[in-house]
């Protein structure tokens, strides 16, 4: 019986053995449109997904195709398929599932993108949704109708650090045949594995921790293979011929990978958010260290967290780490590794006094992105959540004094000194 591989091992070598050609120990970046055909029954089989193989890089690419089965596998997953962002796995996910007419069932406390996407760009096409508060599943069990396609959480939310209950909400969603979809980006599979607590599909923003170093854009999107389609009557494109496929029955033809074909297939090629082979490979490059960044993201995060608890100007710290957290037992369970290193806090001044903080760091950027390998901070009011209402800001728990700070990989005292010096400027 083969050992099972561990962690870093599959973070290193999972989806590429050197060439036998070049003997490149590296994985070698294809920066290539199209792929040469062996004879026209070759490429006919290939279009009809009768034999795996490149077409074009719309669909696949070699080096992507080494990101996928990477993350894939770290995972715990079937497959995977890169896109050109995170909010491309997101849409193209929710687009894989759901047509005009359906509604899906989201968590409340998620990335201000991700809320104006669903509750604005989504309801341009006919699909709506229900936002909900994450820390009671039964809310979602409330929200479900026979046109519901999915649940949507993130494993700790963007930017309050909030811990959602994986498994409660999934035993939901089991209840009901719908997916639970989990992104995971603030988190990425070495703090958590959203599949082994009963997540069907788990999303990421590559641009974030897991290529590490703020420089390429990428997403992914993650099946777990273990979503029951076949029979499914919420999924009827599952179940049915695809005109498209000369008939193809994803659920009968592929029932562990039906979603990931499908999504490949026919969203990614009708809409065309692929993932650049350059920025596969750079993210392949960041993610050789990540059990190495996340581990230090962590331990400084902690830190950071505990200094600012203890500052007299701070009203709140929102860190599931901290003993005063709501998520501090959940964290514990679900996430022993560490909960991530971007989190909130909350000043007891102003909105000027916020501003007056932001702008006296001197070390750390502000700067909207999260999960770089540089500190980040910045105002969710006025920046990530701008396009959210009152009410809406209300509900993701965002208030004007709000400062959401991603930890990074700096020497730690020089952060806490950083964060102490700015908010003596500031008040």
């Amino acid at each position: 019986m083969e050992q099972k591989k561990g962690f870093d091992t599959i973070l290193l070598h999972e989806g590429y053995t050197p060439e036998e050609r070049t003997k490149s120990r590296a994985v070698p970046l294809y920066m290539t449109t199209a792929y040469a055909f062996d004879s026209a029954e070759h490429a006919r089989s290939l279009f009809a997904l009768e034999q795996e193989g490149n077409i074009y890089t719309r669909l696949q690419n070699p080096t992507s195709d080494i990101l996928e089965k990477r993350i894939a596998a770290l995972e715990g997953g079937v497959g995977a398929l890169a896109t050109s962002s995170g909010h491309a796995a997101e849409l193209m996910t929710i687009l894989t599932l759901a047509s005009c007419g359906d509604e899906i069932v989201s968590s409340s406390q998620i990335y201000g993108g991700s809320v104006n996407l669903f509750g604005k760009t989504l309801k341009k096409m006919g699909i709506k949704t229900h936002f909900v508060d994450p820390d009671d599943p039964g809310a979602f069990d409330r929200a479900t109708n026979d046109r519901t396609k999915a649940y949507y959480v993130e494993t700790v939310g963007n930017p309050n650090a909030n811990v959602a209950d994986i498994e409660a909400i999934s035993n939901v969603a089991k209840k009901h045949g719908v997916p639970l979809i989990a992104d995971s980006t603030m988190t990425t599979p070495y703090l958590i594995k959203p599949i082994e607590l009963g997540a069907d599909i788990v999303i990421h923003s590559t641009t974030k921790y897991i290529s590490g170093n703020g420089t390429v854009m990428g997403g992914i999107a993650v099946d777990s293979g273990k979503f029951k389609w076949l029979g499914n009557p919420r999924f009827p494109e599952f179940n049915e011929p695809d005109p498209s496929y000369k008939g193809l029955v994803y659920a009968e033809a592929l029932p562990e990978t039906a979603f990931i074909a499908k999504i490949r297939s026919h969203i990614v090629r009708d809409v065309g958010a692929c993932q650049s082979p350059f920025n596969s490979w750079i993210t392949l490059l960041g993610m050789e260290t990540l059990s190495l960044r996340m581990e230090r993201h962590c331990k400084n995060a902690d830190i950071v967290a505990d200094f600012l608890e203890n500052d007299p100007h701070i009203e709140r710290v929102n860190y599931p780490r901290l003993k005063s957290s709501p998520y501090y037992e959940l964290s514990k369970r679900i996430l022993p590794k560490g909960a991530g290193s971007t989190f909130t806090f909350e000043i007891k001044g102003t909105r000027e006094n916020g501003a007056k903080l932001i702008d006296s760091v001197k070390l750390i950027s502000h700067v909207t992105n999260l999960g770089d390998s540089r500190s980040l901070i910045s105002h969710p009011a006025s920046t990530t959540h701008s396009q959210l209402s009152d009410e809406q800001l209300k509900a993701a728990g965002i208030s004007p004094t709000t400062i959401r700070i991603s930890v990074g990989l700096e020497t730690v005292e020089d952060l806490l000194e950083d964060l102490r010096q700015a908010l003596k400027a500031a008040f």
